[in-house]
């Protein structure tokens, strides 16, 4: 299969998915108990029915569903993810407007994750058996079994309550607003405790993939094969095993940086963080069906679109995939 007709496939691929999973989002949401003109009207939705029954039309709720699936099948094919209940503002806005605060705290998280878990890996995997080994286990065991919010919560207790060296929720200090440089300045500052729990947390998987591959990469035939020519460990590894370990890895990064766009809202919850995982979490509890929808489609978006990058790239780098597919 030439590359240009393995990319078409993956593109057409990549588009079936997509749009299953927003027929799917919208009937499971639609469906789903609760209605939004008790959280919009409050108890003049039940006062005065009327009322109820213009916004129900005003919003298409009146509609059969499958009127309303068709419909917003085509307002997405024109660009528009719709009006948000709550916000009284187009969706779109909603998002684009929280997507750089939240990739500011998932991008930094993931590069900080990545790099950190691979290094350590990759110390570990050299040190197998020794008593740093283990305790690089123990620790990342810990960390990978740690709720996100709760390791969150004590970080903010340690520094903003304790020590009172970080501000514990907020992007910004709202009451001296900063000017110029200093207000990126301060973004940094308030992001510094958000950043290190995602990366503290995220951590764990970077350093499994890369130690495991590190290991199983070492106990290959070619890998003994230097060893009894001569090569040193440090050469052997250097050039060799690293080579062949960092695929896994950097495949579980790209993944990642789809889901960069979803946010991390159980960390924005806690801190504050003006985000689009925050808005998500918010316009569930109201039963904000457009933005709530707006966003997983985002997020799909985002994961579909990183997963065919990463296969692209395999596919530029080994052309068998291209001949048996991506297994």
């Amino acid at each position: 299969m030439s590359l240009a007709r393995y990319l078409i496939q993956r593109i057409f691929q990549s588009i079936v998915v997509l749009f299953a999973i927003i027929v799917i989002n919208f009937i499971i949401i639609s469906l789903a108990p609760g209605d939004p003109i008790q959280f919009v009207a409050g108890d003049i939705a039940i006062s005065s029915p009327e009322f109820a029954a213009y916004l129900r039309a005003k919003w298409g709720l009146d509609k059969p569903l499958y009127e309303r699936l068709l419909l917003y099948i085509y307002n997405i094919l024109r660009g528009d993810l719709g009006y948000s209940y709550r916000y009284s503002e187009p969706v779109i806005n909603l998002i684009l407007e929280r997507l750089p605060i939240t990739l500011l705290l998932t991008v930094t998280a993931n590069v900080l994750a990545f790099v950190i878990g691979v290094l350590i890996g990759i110390y570990s995997a050299r040190n197998i058996g020794k008593k740093v080994d283990t305790t690089l286990h123990v620790i990342n065991f810990l960390l990978w079994s740690t709720p996100s919010f709760w390791l969150g919560i004590v970080l903010m207790i340690i520094f903003s309550v304790d020590l009172r060296i970080l501000p514990a929720t907020g992007l910004m200090n709202v009451r001296n607003p900063p000017q110029g440089m200093w207000l990126y300045l301060d973004i940094l500052y308030h992001s510094i405790l958000p950043v290190a729990t995602l990366t503290l947390i995220t951590l764990p998987l970077y350093f499994k993939i890369t130690r495991d591959s590190m290991l199983q990469q070492a106990s290959e035939d070619y890998v003994m094969t230097y060893r009894a020519i001569g090569f040193s460990e440090n050469v052997i590894y250097r050039r060799y095993i690293f080579r062949n370990s960092i695929i896994p890895p950097v495949t579980m990064f790209g993944i990642h940086m789809g889901f960069a766009v979803a946010g991390a809202a159980l960390i924005e919850n806690v801190f504050g963080w003006p985000g689009v995982g925050r808005l998500l979490l918010d316009s569930i509890r109201t039963r904000d069906y457009p933005v709530i929808l707006g966003v997983y489609v985002v997020i799909a978006s985002s994961i579909i679109i990183a997963n065919l990058i990463i296969d692209i790239i395999y596919a530029l780098l080994d052309p068998r995939i291209r001949i048996t597919g991506r297994r």
